[in-house]
């Protein structure tokens, strides 16, 4: 059985404490990261939305770098998104400045109508690089 390691970056923002939860676990070659928001250091949401979704990215990449992997490493992606029809444009321009080209990971995009004062979250699957 493979050991469960909490990997968090290096700056833990403050949700993962006022929640309990890790910002992502390894086990084996396998990375599962928790959903990342385009928080600020405080918790608080950074109220424009592009600027949400890039923060939401950057919070990702922290917690990827904390663990040895990188954007390169995504084999699966879900998203969550409060209003998908208005906000899919601006999620794709982000989307393709992190994922230029083929080939690229599969994905899954989720409406919902609550992320805890957020509009945007992303969740991925990671396989370490060996």
């Amino acid at each position: 059985m493979s050991k469960r390691d909490a990997i968090f970056p290096a700056s833990r923002h403050a949700l993962y404490e006022e929640h309990g939860y890790s910002a992502a676990v390894r086990t084996g070659e396998l990375l599962f990261v928790s959903g990342q928001v385009g928080s600020r250091e405080d918790g608080s949401p950074e109220p424009e939305f592009r600027k949400q979704v890039e923060l939401a990215f950057s919070n990702l990449e922290a917690v990827l770098a904390a663990a040895g992997a990188g954007f390169d490493d995504i084999v699966d992606v879900t998203t969550f998104h409060t209003d998908p029809e208005n906000q899919i444009g601006a999620i794709m321009e982000v989307k393709s400045g992190i994922f230029p080209q083929a080939p690229y990971p599969t994905w899954t995009a989720v409406g919902v109508n609550w992320l805890a004062g957020f509009d945007f979250e992303i969740k991925v699957i990671v396989r370490i690089p060996g």
